[in-house]
């Protein structure tokens, strides 16, 4: 769904605040196609989506993303790298020693606010564009969910933030205010309301992956319920995705378990049965050394990959391309994945394989021989042209069933709804296990937890379930986490300057 548009040059932005990137500006003005002669015909308003598509899975050129940011700050991962100082707007995550002048925040802040104005531009002006009323109507509502997704990210890492909903003028920028995110919440919920009715039930999966469903919006929904404990209206919105029965036949969008977990994960099956929300990458943008960021392809590959990987065993090793050891999990996570079922799906154990003299690598920073395999970067995936570590084609999953099974489950236990053998939540918990031979389990918090960070391992969700659940600051202590603080980011400093926007208390401000 990703495509780089060089009429988002045209766009002019200015400030940081509004997220334009040096490299959308240096453009040659003979072949810039200005905003004044643009959102003429469908064809335009497509390719305007696209750019709001495009943001959502925004990579920096800096190497960040929302997932490496995330996982490092979590009790699963270390932030890795080749040394304490490699990669250091990760190790400052890692060991929360980030600032409002660190990179993360910079980064997080500017990917939402960009995507949230360009899906404010694009509502703006499709209004313009004579076409067909049932595709614009689908558009709006498109763009409409993706502005939902950018100030979800928003409210929950920064808290103290601005609610644009429209383009800013010039003269304008320096006095938008922020709000309550209560506020912010409500027009969450508003956006994806009115959006529902105009998406697809389903898309074709060929053509289409990628776009969002009324499934989608539903899930998302759910998500932004359960984060501010609406938990019986969460519960409602995850019924409606995962269907009348669980685990056993397909919802009304289609979704249902795939048969393997390990299937997941294989290039084949992206935008499966599964998929609800889901990232898109590909092998064929050309990403390069010195346009890091602005392809296609995704950089977790090279990053989680182990460091100065050599193969003594062909016969007997993977073919995992050298990458820079970033994200390795925690002994204790492998301890606790170790027997699941799960583990050789979601593990690279490449202690066991240097051990059994198969292989050998570099035991660089925070080194405990287990990192990524759900998306490693391997010679057999790697792209065909351009710098070949660099556009990997695995996508990554926002949203999947599993996940929805396991928020429902929880969102009826916390609303006080039946959990006992039967019931819808222990359908949903034990769907999730059954799939991998697990036999049930009783719906207790505990066992959520501990299905959600096993099942969901290196996808991004367990920081936020920590922040959520009010477990991170037990759970963080080891890496520095102070309580009352990292639950949430500094707002970047730049931000601060020459604007009206207030530091949060959480980081010195008083907001």
């Amino acid at each position: 769904m990703k495509n780089r548009l060089t009429y988002i040059a045209a766009l002019f932005i200015g400030t940081q605040f509004m997220g334009a990137c040096k490299k959308d500006l240096d453009v040659n003005p003979r072949e810039r196609i200005l905003e004044s002669n643009y959102y003429k015909t469908p064809e335009q308003a497509f390719s305007s989506l696209i750019s709001v598509y495009d943001q959502f899975g925004n990579q920096s050129g800096g190497y960040l993303t929302k997932l490496n940011i995330f996982s490092s700050g979590s009790d699963d991962h270390y932030a890795g790298g080749d040394s304490p100082s490699d990669l250091g707007d990760l190790q400052a995550m890692n060991n929360y020693t980030v600032s409002s002048l660190s990179g993360a925040p910079s980064y997080l802040w500017s990917k939402g606010f960009t995507g949230a104005y360009r899906a404010n531009v694009f509502l703006q002006k499709v209004a313009e564009i004579q076409m067909d009323a049932s595709t614009k109507n689908r558009y709006i509502a498109e763009a409409k969910a993706l502005r939902a997704v950018f100030y979800f990210d928003l409210v929950r890492i920064f808290k103290n933030i601005p609610l644009i909903l429209k383009p800013v003028e010039a003269n304008d920028w320096y006095n938008v205010l922020q709000v309550p995110p209560a506020d912010v919440y409500k027009q969450i919920e508003q956006d994806l309301k009115e959006a529902i009715p105009n998406l697809p039930v389903t898309v074709p999966r060929t053509t289409e992956g990628g776009r969002l469903t009324q499934g989608a919006a539903h899930a998302l929904l759910g998500k932004v319920y359960l984060w501010q404990e609406k938990f019986a209206e969460a519960a409602t919105e995850f019924a409606d995705v995962n269907g009348p029965s669980p685990g056993t036949t397909p919802s009304k969008y289609g979704y249902t378990l795939m048969s393997k977990f390990e299937d997941l994960y294989k290039l084949a099956n992206k935008f499966n049965t599964e998929s609800i929300l889901e990232i898109s990458y590909n092998s064929t943008s050309n990403m390069g050394w010195g346009n890091v960021g602005s392809g296609e392809g995704n950089v977790a590959g090279i990053m989680s990959g182990p460091r100065n990987y050599n193969i003594l065993i062909p016969d007997k090793a993977p073919d995992y391309v050298s990458g820079w050891s970033v994200m390795p999990f925690t002994k204790e996570f492998f301890d606790l994945i170790h027997f699941d079922p799960r583990n050789k799906a979601t593990v690279a154990n490449l202690d066991s394989l240097e051990k059994a003299g198969i292989v050998t690598y570099k035991h660089a920073n925070d080194n405990t021989g287990y990192f990524v395999e759900k998306y490693a970067g391997r010679v057999s995936t790697k792209a065909n042209s351009g710098q070949l570590e660099l556009n990997f084609p695995y996508n990554l999953y926002e949203i999947r069933l599993a996940d929805t099974y396991l928020m429902e489950a929880e969102a009826v236990l916390k609303s006080g709804g039946a959990v006992g053998a039967g019931s819808r939540a222990y359908a949903t918990l034990n769907a999730v296990r059954a799939r991998v031979g697990l036999k049930p389990v009783d719906v207790t918090m505990d066992n959520i937890m501990k299905e959600r960070r096993i099942e969901l391992a290196a996808e991004g969700q367990r920081w936020f379930d920590l922040v959520r659940w009010g477990l991170a600051p037990a759970k963080l202590a080891f890496k520095g986490f102070t309580p009352g603080k990292n639950e949430t980011l500094p707002i970047p400093n730049a931000e601060l300057n020459n604007t009206k926007i207030i530091q949060s208390k959480e980081w010195g401000g008083t907001k």
